[in-house]
């Protein structure tokens, strides 16, 4: 698996040594990991990241860490849940806790299960993930930095008559773009607007689009000087006003 696409798994667990066996045993099936013993630290987490799947287990000692998945439910953080029970009071536990909750796992963990479970819930959560928001939109054919976007057509025909194909990614970057000028555009924003809501947020795959885009323009003596990192946050793009 392409480090750049690692799933982001979050692990609550309140023992160490169980945590550090997951977030290896993760790591070598090929998942990111971000391990807390605390469901308040994790909560602070998720509240400013998108994971791909919560690994939560209900055994622990802490009452506001069993009650972390409806907290997380009610302020509308929908991250896939796979639930580690190791008694018959975490059971109970797991099937009062939602109806729509994902699956569970019992203690001592058979690691293979683990694994097989994980898959098969991005596998559920890809397939009913909502779409990217520049899908929704549809985008008519505009003007960027003299050149045409024609979106239905995957191009950009620039000034001097040259076409130059690019791919979906390209298209929702330039369009999410065009419609946001002058504002600052959080890397967040950007990656789900055109990845989709359940966007690897660590990932790479953003600047290595931009920078095809840049060097696109570039080649056709067009740098994209307005197009402009804010360092921390994101992106601001700000055309002359004959764009």
């Amino acid at each position: 698996m392409c480090a750049e696409s690692r799933p982001l798994i979050v692990v609550v667990a309140a023992e160490a040594e169980l945590l550090k066996i997951i977030a290896a045993q993760l790591s070598t099936a090929g998942f990111t990991s971000q391990c807390f013993q605390r469901g308040d630290l994790a909560e602070r987490f998720l509240q400013h990241n998108v994971a791909s799947l919560l690994l939560l287990d209900l055994t622990q000692a802490e009452p506001s860490d069993r009650d972390l998945y409806p907290v997380l439910i009610l302020q509308g953080i929908n991250t896939p849940t796979l639930f580690l029970t190791g008694n018959s009071l975490a059971g109970e536990r797991f099937k009062k806790i939602n109806r729509d909750a994902a699956d569970f796992v019992t203690k001592p963990i058979n690691y293979a299960d683990l694994l097989t479970r994980i898959h098969t819930i991005l596998r559920q959560a890809k397939a009913k993930a909502d779409p990217p928001i520049i899908s929704k939109l549809v985008p008519e054919p505009f003007i960027l930095m003299e050149s045409q976007i024609s979106p239905s057509r995957r191009e950009i025909i620039f000034p001097n008559g040259t076409t130059h194909k690019i791919g979906r990614k390209e298209i929702g970057i330039l369009t999410y773009l065009n419609t946001h000028r002058g504002v600052v555009i959080t890397r967040k924003e950007l990656l789900q607007a055109v990845w989709g809501m359940h966007a690897d947020l660590q990932s790479r795959s953003l600047d290595q689009y931009i920078v095809k885009i840049r060097t696109s323009y570039a080649q056709q003596g067009l740098p994209l000087d307005c197009f402009k990192t804010v360092h921390g946050v994101g992106y601001l793009f700000e055309p002359p006003h004959s764009s």
